[in-house]
């Protein structure tokens, strides 16, 4: 009984070894398809909005009446008289520009499968140095035939793709401005 689960195990075993074998032919890309294999994603982003208004308007209005002088014992006080005037004016303009860049080299992991073989990817990378901590996360959704053969993909390849850095510390902290300046902006 012992030498047939021993058997079976061994079987088991060539059986994986073969299929690991298979997916590291040397005919074949080594390219991320299953759960848990690694993809590295190139971060190229670059993305600039500008947009701008403009807006004027007049409007000038002019009433005038006339009369003529009154009759009988009255004819000192005009019949009646209208006179009035109105102008508006308003001119106003603005602006907005804004702009980022990020560049990076990031290896995610496949979390997921879609029904269609779409790869479900997510990673983080965190440096820490100097007591300063930047992370970079991205997740999305990637086509198994844009991974290169080099088991890369651009980012603007990823579909829903999230990208996101933030930093902490010391100099992350000197670039904002004091709490008093935070708050005074925010009532003003």
């Amino acid at each position: 009984m012992a030498l047939i689960s021993i058997l079976f195990l061994s079987a088991a075993a060539q059986a994986v070894q073969f299929n690991e074998a298979k997916n590291r032919s040397l005919f074949s890309d080594i390219k991320a398809h299953n759960i848990g294999d690694l993809i590295t994603v190139l971060i190229v982003e670059d993305a600039k909005a500008s947009n701008a208004a403009k807006t004027s308007t007049s409007k000038d209005h002019k009433v005038e009446a006339g009369g003529g002088p009154g009759t009988g014992p009255f004819d000192f006080i005009p019949l009646w008289g209208m006179s009035g005037e109105n102008k508006n004016d308003f001119t106003g303009e603005g602006q907005i520009q804004k702009s980022g860049s990020i560049r990076a080299k990031m290896t995610v992991k496949v979390i997921g499968l879609n029904d269609n073989g779409d790869l479900v990817i997510e990673g983080n990378r965190i440096i820490d140095v100097n007591a300063d901590k930047e992370t970079l996360f991205l997740s999305g959704v990637v086509r198994q035939r844009d991974v290169s053969p080099t088991n890369s993909v651009f980012s603007f390849q990823i579909g829903d793709a999230q990208v996101s850095f933030k930093g902490k510390g010391q100099s992350h902290d000197a670039s904002r401005p004091g709490i008093l300046a935070r708050f005074f902006n925010w009532i003003f």
